[in-house]
């Protein structure tokens, strides 16, 4: 059992990758910026390019601290379900959180073409998808919460958000074969998840919830240590199994459901850096791998969007097959060479 200071070292090590590949994030793209004036501007100087100073100000910065934020909420949330379930393939979309948004936008893409062309311009403006997504989100959270407290059973829950997920798939399917070609790329698109959509008030609004879901997941560390332990053992510590098992839903619901409305479903993070951080750490306390995890999720971001931008040249690739290419192979390689699940 690796000693705190064997901790403190790997969070500083850590936390200075982080700025690194914070820096190296907004430094790449299709423009190329001197450092030196990376730097000035991100210290509050002015720029005599005023293009450039747009660029870092208006696009890059904001992309690589919304990068931050998923990688970093994906993979809590990721690490709560894992626990809660005791599941190794349990992710941040297992409740039906994503599928919900997904529902939502699919909906106001391909739903509103059945109300006319002017309700179609009137719905699909800036705001509708985050909407939209946000709507079907907590509709999934609210049954989810109404089913948890009648629910004994934990992994009962499971299966009900699995269930929830095949019924919004089945809709968004039929949805799909009725909808025009434009409408179905628009839809393809916005699953291809996005990190670099956002303005400053939509981030603003973005960051004070997923600081909500933080909140929600540090009040749960208790519980989420006591757990692994088993229900029965917990409930003879006297841990209250539903206020706990409230809390953690909430804050995954909370941390997953913003992500999605805001960037689109992003995949593997939230499945895989849960993992890899057991791996490196080799623990399963709670209190530490939850800002690990942190750590960890906001690092393989940056990279994967860093990446995603193919530097120097004018194509983005989508974020979600950058995750997937790059993480899947790493997880399945840390499994093959460790051998052993931590939980």
């Amino acid at each position: 059992m690796p000693n705190t200071k064997t901790y403190k070292t790997a969070f500083l090590v850590l936390a200075t990758l982080l700025i690194a590949f914070f820096f190296l994030n907004i430094s790449l793209g299709s423009v190329h910026i001197p450092t030196k004036d990376i730097f000035n501007s991100l210290l509050g100087g002015a720029l005599e390019n005023k293009s450039w100073q747009y660029i870092i100000q208006d696009y890059r910065l904001p992309k690589a601290i919304t990068a931050i934020i998923v990688g970093s909420g994906l993979g809590i949330s990721g690490l709560l379900m894992q626990t809660l379930f005791r599941n190794p393939l349990a992710g941040p979309f297992v409740l039906g959180i994503t599928s919900g948004a997904s529902l939502g936008v699919a909906l106001v893409i391909m739903g509103t073409s059945a109300l006319g062309g002017i309700f179609t311009a009137v719905l699909i403006s800036k705001w509708s998808y985050v909407l939209a997504a946000s709507l079907g989100s907590f509709l999934v959270l609210l049954t989810v919460l109404i089913v948890s407290s009648r629910v004994r059973d934990t992994m009962a829950i499971l299966i009900i958000g699995l269930m929830f997920g095949s019924i919004t798939a089945a809709v968004v399917s039929v949805l799909s074969y009725f909808s025009s070609a434009e409408e179905l790329q628009q839809y393809i698109f916005w699953g291809f998840g996005s990190l670099g959509n956002l303005q400053w008030d939509e981030l603003k609004i973005f960051f004070a919830i997923y600081c909500i879901g933080i909140v929600f997941s540090i009040a749960s560390i208790k519980g989420l240590n006591t757990l692994l332990l088993g229900e029965n053992y917990a409930k003879s510590l006297g841990l209250n199994i539903k206020q706990s098992r409230l809390i953690i839903i909430i804050a995954t619901s909370l941390l997953a459901g913003t992500i999605t409305a805001f960037a689109g479903p992003i995949a593997f993070i939230g499945l895989a850096i849960p993992h890899i951080t057991r791996q490196v750490f080799h623990t399963s306390n709670h209190k530490v791998l939850l800002p690990a995890v942190f750590l960890f999720g906001a690092i393989v971001m940056l990279v994967c969007d860093s990446i995603a931008q193919l530097p120097n040249t004018d194509y983005t690739l989508p974020i979600n097959a950058i995750t997937s290419l790059i993480g899947a192979p790493v997880v399945v390689w840390l499994l093959v060479r460790k051998k052993k699940m931590l939980f």
